[in-house]
């Protein structure tokens, strides 16, 4: 049976007091509009704004969307078909939300049903093709929820947990024979006998605990002493017996027994042995069972208060933040690396949580989020919830409702936290507020998460607190102009002084022959003196990979992506060459096909070789890597950095991913392979990032009251930014860089638009850019408009690429006519017929 039907059955003729009432939804889509459907009389009273409803759309799908708005009027273009059913009898998305992301829409160039795709977990996007499973936790024979006819056949059609079979909707629909199943379905989500997923790859698994509990026809007392005298000559079997009524209390609370006790607190225990636990279970004097727990380790905590009292420095600086939000709604806190942000930001996070707001506290990497969550835990325990990619779909869910059911009063994370359906914000803060991890640069929506939650304080009447020891250039700006609130931390927090940094020349190294492998012998000589001194080091190297560049050293031949404009970087571990744009990857080369020579060697470096190279030169040390390839999976960043953090390793090299706001007690030297590589970028912000990461990753070293050192080495020590660096004077940068920026037109003193036109014929896609650069330039000016050039890397997953810049004034009023005006510069182009295949993408405010 086809769910997608034409038509559903006529609803029932209207009485006189009913209503025909309409629906306009947002469906997860890239369209320009939103689609009206007919509200079936007997469901008038069920219809909710931003509730969930399933339609049709098109002639074979039926996927859920959310409704916009309801009325009475039908639209005119064509016939409204009838919302097959209701998903839900409460908003999943708020009204603030919907007003957010209309706006979101309007300003990233978008439609409203990307920003809708992009901001719903993918559990809550049903479609035709979403899978449903047993749930693990599921047991036909202890279940304790009836189930009606049409729910066991649907249980009977899946099989056993084991088995793991999975039906989708469409599946669903046919083995019941019905349109209207999908409250069969919610039905038995309810009853935890299935969970849903949209892919294999995201399917739910619950964190599941081994327990165990004495048997019950042992918990009264005269049946624990004949225990007791049964097991005398066992004295190991004794041992555990007598070690498990000490964590559970059975003589005083019988009760307790049911709860039980996770089985490796006696197994993994020196003075008990595990064969024996596992006898007494065989015997049947302990039971044996699962249970499924929180994947949140907060809420297996009760809430600890984490006494701690702010400084006089950090008192002062949240006083002035207070004061100045009687007065602004923005505060930039610019504070040195190690001046103690974050107990200022736990502080004002509870004051907003005790006068009953809620707090969005955001970070621009996953990897932040595994330290700083352990100490918000202590302090906010069960009303903390957290919220990242690395997150299965359903536990994002989790997460999500929480925050609608006020479970959640604060959440913590990455930039996807703003899509979160918040409808009583307090406070947010905006950690690290210059990272460019907070732009999502694809697919649409290409937001910032740091404008949009700008936009959200606005919207709910919340403060928004940003803080940075290097805060983005516009960021400066505004708070320089009085729109938003400056307070500077200057000093480190408690004993901590600035590191100390030094520059090593490598191109004198080099003539000098004191190089070893990529690094200088001041370089390596620290790194040993450190070690010998039981301290730890940082090592930063912005390229992950092996080697960057694989070539034959006869001829010259280089490997090349196929789908992109780029070589293939060498990756040691896995043994083969990868692409960092599209994924492609081949087997590494011995003979070049070129020239048949085996003279085919590595050039550069990247994390992986810098890793490699150590363990060799420096066998004592304990090296671990932190980049995208040793954090992939879901709790890699977690272990790596409590690895760190136990000094179970001593020497942690890393990409970006180590500048970013980690705290460690014990590290002392942090050392940057290849500044040069970092500066000399085409992008009028290299100046700025460079700086941001030098001074960032800098403060990684000496926090804890112990004197830093920083080693920078580079080809040229001469180069302007390094004096910055090394006095560590923001301001001094700051008023270098403004003069620039206003030279040459660049923000904060204009808005800029990047417009790519992608096609897979390199001629076609050129024409298609000249020509949308014409309808540009006569819509806005030859002056707003440069381009068209094809970009540095000129061809991405076998599309070619063509880039035009737009610069407009700031003034709200030209921003918005401007990009009606793009809008139809694009339509001009995609009604060309020759055109139709080419990709048109908006980004606003690029970084």
């Amino acid at each position: 049976m086809n769910l997608a039907l034409d038509f559903i059955s006529p609803a029932p003729a209207p009485s006189a007091d009913r209503v025909t009432l309409f629906a306009d939804v947002i469906l997860p889509l890239p369209l320009p509009r939103l689609y009206t459907y007919r509200v079936p009389y007997e469901l008038n009273d069920n219809v909710v704004i931003g509730g969930r409803v399933i339609v049709q759309f098109g002639a074979k799908k039926t996927l859920s969307c959310i409704v916009a708005a309801v009325h009475e009027q039908a639209p005119k273009e064509y016939q409204a078909k009838y919302i097959l059913e209701f998903i839900d009898d409460a908003p999943v998305v708020t009204q603030p939300q919907l007003k957010l992301f209309r706006w979101m829409a309007d300003y990233y160039l978008c439609t409203i049903g990307e920003v809708i795709n992009a901001a719903l977990p993918s559990a809550l996007k049903l479609s035709s093709e979403s899978r449903i499973q047993l749930h693990p936790g599921f047991s036909a024979e202890e279940n304790e929820y009836p189930l009606s006819a049409q729910e066991q056949q649907i249980v009977d059609a899946l099989g056993t947990v084991e088995e793991g079979k999975a039906l989708t909707f469409t599946e669903v629909g046919e083995l019941l024979g019905i349109t209207s199943f999908h409250k069969v379905i919610k039905s038995l989500m309810h009853k935890d006998v299935i969970f849903l997923f949209e892919h294999t790859a995201d399917k739910y698994a619950p964190k599941v605990v081994k327990k165990v509990r004495l048997a019950h026809h042992f918990v009264s007392e005269a049946s624990l002493e004949q225990l007791f005298m049964q097991l005398s000559t066992k004295p190991k079997q004794l041992d555990v017996l007598m070690k498990y009524l000490q964590l559970v209390p059975v003589y005083q609370n019988e009760h307790a027994n049911q709860t039980g006790l996770e089985k490796p607190y006696l197994t993994s225990s020196p003075h008990l042995s595990a064969s024996a636990v596992n006898t007494l279970i065989k015997n049947g004097v302990l039971e044996q069972f699962d249970q499924i727990v929180s994947r949140f380790p907060m809420e297996n905590e009760g809430t600890i208060q984490m006494p701690f009292t702010l400084s006089e420095s950090q008192t002062a600086a949240r006083d002035e933040i207070m004061a100045h939000f009687g007065q602004k709604d923005i505060v930039l806190l610019h504070g040195v690396t190690g001046a103690g942000k974050t107990e200022i930001y736990i502080d004002l996070i509870r004051n907003a949580m005790d006068s009953g707001g809620q707090v969005l506290y955001l970070l621009p990497e996953i990897a932040l989020t595994a330290q700083i969550v352990t100490r918000l835990m202590r302090v906010f325990g069960t009303r903390l919830g957290v919220y990242h990619s690395k997150f299965s779909d359903n536990e994002r869910v989790e997460v999500w409702n929480g925050v609608l059911s006020g479970r959640f009063q604060v959440v913590i994370g990455v930039r996807s936290a703003v899509f979160l359906p918040f409808d009583n914000l307090s406070l947010i803060i905006v950690d690290e507020e210059h990272e460019s991890s907070y732009k999502q640069y694809d697919p649409a929506p290409r937001y910032n998460a740091r404008e949009v939650a700008l936009m959200m304080a606005n919207f709910q009447g919340a403060k928004t607190l940003l803080g940075s020891a290097t805060p983005a250039v516009e960021t400066y700006y505004q708070a320089k102009q009085g729109r938003y609130g400056l307070v500077t931390l200057s000093k480190r927090f408690g004993e901590a002084g600035m590191p100390d940094i030094e520059l090593v020349d490598t191109r004198k190294a080099r003539e000098h022959k004191t190089m070893h492998n990529h690094f200088t012998a001041d370089l390596l000589g620290e790194i040993e003196r450190k070690l010998g001194a039981k301290e730890q080091v940082i090592l930063f190297q912005n390229r992950r990979g092996y080697a960057p560049v694989v070539a034959c050293q006869d001829c010259g031949w280089i490997p090349k992506c196929t789908n992109c404009a780029v070589s293939l970087s060498y990756h040691k571990h896995s043994h083969e060459l990868r692409c960092h744009y599209c994924g492609y990857h081949d087997s590494m080369v011995t003979k070049c096909p070129a020239c048949g020579s085996r003279a085919v060697k590595t050039q550069g470096f990247g994390t992986e070789k810098i890793e490699d190279d150590l363990k060799i030169m420096l066998p004592q040390a304990n090296v671990q890597r932190m980049d995208l390839d040793t954090t992939r999976a879901k709790n890699s960043y977690q272990q790596i950095i409590a690895d760190f953090e136990k000094q179970a390793t001593n020497v942690l090299v890393g990409t970006q991913m180590v500048t970013k706001g980690l705290d460690f007690a014990n590290v002392s030297l942090v050392g940057i392979i290849n500044a040069d590589s970092i500066i000399h970028y085409p992008d009028f912000r290299a100046h700025e990032r460079a700086y941001q990461m030098f001074v960032q990753v800098s403060g990684r070293a000496g926090r804890k009251g112990k004197k830093g050192k920083v080693i920078i080495q580079t080809s040229d020590p001469t180069q302007v930014i390094f004096d910055k660096v090394i006095r560590n004077d923001y301001v001094e940068f700051y008023n270098y860089e403004i003069v620039q920026r206003h030279e040459h037109g660049y923000p904060p003193f204009m808005r800029v638009i990047k417009m790519t036109v992608k096609h897979i014929d390199q001629d076609v896609g050129q024409a298609a850019a000249i020509l949308l650069t014409q309808e540009l330039v006569e819509r806005l000016g030859q002056a707003a408009v440069l381009g068209p050039e094809a970009p540095y890397i000129f061809r991405i997953r076998n599309f070619f690429l063509q880039e035009i810049t737009i610069k407009l004034d700031r003034a709200h009023t030209v921003l918005k006519h401007a990009k009606q005006q793009i809008l139809e510069a694009m339509d001009v182009v995609r009604d060309q017929k020759e055109f139709k295949q080419a990709r048109l993408v908006a980004d606003v405010d690029p970084m």
